[in-house]
C-alpha cells in the first residue's frame, strides 16, 4: 500500500511544544487551579507535585503551545525542509495553515509524523482552534470517514496491528541506522532551552532533525535508500 503512495504528496512534520508560562509561578490562578486537578493524573512519586511536573504541561495542548513546526517535502530528487517558529504561536500557526491551505490542500495529499495520530496532528488542530484560526481542510476531521483521513503516522505503521506496543523515534533511527537527531536535546529538555536558556534557534534545529529521521525512517519501509545530506536543502 505504502509504495503506491507518492512521496511528493506527502508533508512530514514535528512539532516541539513547551509549558504556555515559564514557571508553575506564572500561572494565572484560574489555570494553576485546573493544572492541579489536571496533575493529580500525573503524579508518579509521592515526592511529585503539581509544580514539580509543570514543565511536563507542554505535552498538553490546553496548558502548553507551540513554538516550532518543522516540516519537510520532497521536490523532484531533493527534500526540502523548512520551519515555522516564533514566540509568538499564532503567527506561526497561521503561517503553517497557509501553507497547507495553499499546497496541501487535496484529496491527495498527506501529513505524516511519528506519533503524529496522537500528538502532533490534534495538538496543532487544538492550538489552531484556541488561536482563533480556521482549520485547514487536511487538519479538519470532523465528520470524515477514516478512510477520509489524510494522515499517516510513522509509529502505527512499525506496530503491525500490535496496538501494546510504543517505539520511539530514537530506537527506529537506531534500528534502520539513521543518525540519531538526539545528539543535542531531546524532547524532554526543550522547555529548559526555550524558558530557561532563550534558544529557539536551537530548538528548531533539533525540531528539523525529528522531521528529517520521520522521513528517512518512512524511507526505509518503503526498502528506499536514505537521503544523503546533499539531497537536503533547507530554506527560510
Amino acid at each position: 500500500m505504502l509504495d503506491k503512495i507518492e512521496l511528493n504528496k506527502i508533508l512530514f512534520l514535528d512539532i516541539e511544544t513547551v509549558p504556555a508560562y515559564p514557571s508553575f509561578a506564572k500561572v494565572p490562578e484560574r489555570y494553576k487551579k485546573l493544572w492541579t486537578k489536571k496533575a493529580q493524573f500525573l503524579l508518579k512519586d509521592e515526592k511529585d507535585t503539581p509544580k514539580s511536573i509543570y514543565p511536563r504541561a507542554g505535552i498538553y495542548a490546553e496548558f502548553g503551545k507551540i513554538v516550532c513546526i518543522s516540516v519537510a517535502f520532497f521536490h523532484k530528487d531533493e527534500l526540502r525542509v523548512k520551519s515555522y517558529y516564533s514566540d509568538d504561536e499564532k503567527l506561526l500557526l497561521e503561517e503553517f495553515a497557509l501553507l497547507l491551505r495553499g499546497y496541501f490542500n487535496t484529496k491527495d495529499h498527506l501529513l505524516c509524523g511519528h506519533n503524529g495520530k496522537e500528538f502532533d496532528f490534534p495538538y496543532i488542530a487544538r492550538r489552531m482552534l484556541i488561536n482563533r484560526i480556521k482549520l485547514p481542510n487536511i487538519l479538519d476531521m470532523a465528520g470524515k470517514k477514516p478512510w477520509e483521513i489524510r494522515h499517516l503516522d510513522t509509529m502505527e505503521l512499525w506496530k503491525f496491528g500490535d496496538f501494546k506496543n510504543y517505539t520511539s523515534l530514537d530506537l527506529l533511527t537506531a534500528i534502520f541506522d539513521i543518525p540519531t537527531p538526539k545528539d543535542d536535546i531531546d524532547g524532554s529538555e526543550v522547555w529548559s532551552v526555550y524558558w530557561k536558556e532563550n534558544d529557539l534557534e536551537r530548538i528548531k534545529i533539533y525540531c528539523e532533525k525529528d522531521t528529517i529521521a520521520v522521513v528517512q525512517i518512512f524511507l526505509s519501509y518503503l526498502g528506499k535508500d536514505l537521503l544523503e545530506d546533499s539531497s537536503i536543502i533547507f530554506t527560510k
